[in-house]
């Protein structure tokens, strides 16, 4: 029989983690290493706009897709000019179709604070005496050298305490507005939304994007739509450059930081 089979099973789990490790530094190091050519690309002229392209043609989109009710027709109105759901007399001035533009309003102030206090405290007294214990009380004297007291037999007291204390503060304020496009029209009306806008200042650019799921009845008549009226809203918020690389940890470090145990 081979020696593997012999070995400990620490040395075993000791060899995959070691390889493990090997592997991760590996792809950090070509990641980093691409992360590296980009920045050393951008010396002297900072990090440079995204082109315009179709969101649905970028890597890793999925189209939306969200449980539906059962279709309903459309009712007829003879003889009308008027369009159910409409909110212009000839025409309804509101994105609607796929490649239509509205406005988000993100306007973000998100704060909460939790505090749980926790008390507790216990105190126990027990005593038991065998004045009789059927006869035999007077023999334990010449069981234990020491003599034995019956009355007072048995005496077990405990004291415990607890006390806890947590609290958890946070903060956020987010206030911009963004035009978004619609990307999608899911059967039941809703309206897919993706946006995003890059600003630069100086080697110093800011990334914001947005994502989510429009009710058509929630875009206001200046095509407009609050983030709070967005469903699965995804909003990023970033940026890359001087500033941002100093802020970031190096790459080193960040894997010390996942690798090293303690």
């Amino acid at each position: 029989m081979s020696d593997r089979f012999h070995r400990p099973r620490s040395a075993r789990l000791s060899r995959m983690l070691v390889r493990a490790a090997v592997l991760g530094g590996m792809v950090a190091s070509l990641s980093a290493c691409g992360n590296m050519m980009t920045r050393l690309s951008q010396v002297g002229s900072g990090p440079q706009l995204s082109p315009i392209q179709n969101p649905t043609l970028e890597k890793g989109y999925q189209p939306v897709s969200m449980p539906m009710p059962t279709p309903q027709p459309p009712p007829n109105n003879p003889n009308s000019l008027w369009r159910t759901g409409a909110r212009a007399f000839f025409k309804d001035q509101r994105a609607s179709k796929v490649g239509d533009i509205l406005t988000v309003n993100l306007s973000i102030s998100d704060s909460a604070s939790f505090s749980t206090n926790l008390a507790r405290a216990r105190n126990t007294a027990d005593s038991a005496n065998a004045t009789n214990l059927l006869g035999f009380e007077g023999d334990l004297s010449k069981i234990l050298p020491s003599g034995v007291n019956p009355a007072s037999l048995l005496n077990v007291g405990s004291t415990g305490s607890t006390t806890n204390t947590g609290s958890t503060g946070r903060s956020e304020t987010l206030t911009s507005n963004i035009a978004a496009t619609i990307t999608q029209v899911l059967p039941n009306g809703n309206l897919v939304i993706s946006g995003s806008q890059e600003i630069r200042v100086n080697y110093e650019m800011r990334d914001l994007t947005i994502q989510g799921i429009v009710r058509p009845e929630d875009i206001s008549t200046e095509n407009t739509v609050t983030y709070d009226k967005i469903a699965d809203l995804r909003v990023y918020y970033g940026g890359q450059g001087v500033i941002s690389d100093f802020t970031q940890p190096q790459y080193g470090q960040e894997i010390l930081d996942i690798l090293f145990p303690f």
